[in-house]
């Protein structure tokens, strides 16, 4: 029995980079839509660049946590609002330790800001759904005084 190192028969050759193309490019703009690196990643990138690390700590099963995520978050993204920033998700069901530490209690969503200072880490956080002109005041805010603050109803 003879076996192809092809195995696709049934896709032609010459199609396969417009194909890899198509994939690479939609995989791309499913990775951007979403705009968060894991928590490690942008702690990571928080201690390398020095820039805040800003996390949207949400569950699957709460309406007010898939509007941050799916649009709020990403409009903020595309208007550059996250650009000064090291952004990361935390799913209270699959990460409910790491949830449970960076919020501290309280209900979600929370948006939580942490900064380095001279003094140490400052915390801030916003709670509940929020308009991304909202997001984008309390990262901004964060941004040039990252005095602690808690915004929004508890």
């Amino acid at each position: 029995m003879k076996h192809s190192a092809y195995p696709f028969p049934f896709l032609k050759m010459e199609s396969l980079p417009v194909i890899s193309l198509a994939l690479a490019t939609v995989l791309q703009a499913s990775v951007a839509s979403a705009g968060a690196a894991s928590y490690a990643e942008a702690y990571q990138a928080m201690n390398q660049t020095g820039r805040p690390i800003v996390i949207l700590v949400g569950a699957e099963w709460c309406p007010g946590c898939q509007v941050m995520k799916s649009t709020t978050m990403p409009q903020v993204q595309r208007q550059g609002g996250l650009d000064g920033v090291a952004f990361a998700q935390v799913n209270t069901d699959r990460e409910g330790a790491l949830a449970q530490q960076l919020m501290g209690g309280g209900s979600i969503p929370q948006l939580i800001m942490y900064h380095q200072t001279p003094a140490g880490w400052s915390r801030r956080a916003l709670v509940g759904a929020q308009s991304p002109a909202a997001v984008q005041q309390f990262i901004n805010q964060g941004l040039t005084s990252p005095g602690p603050q808690a915004l929004g109803s508890r």
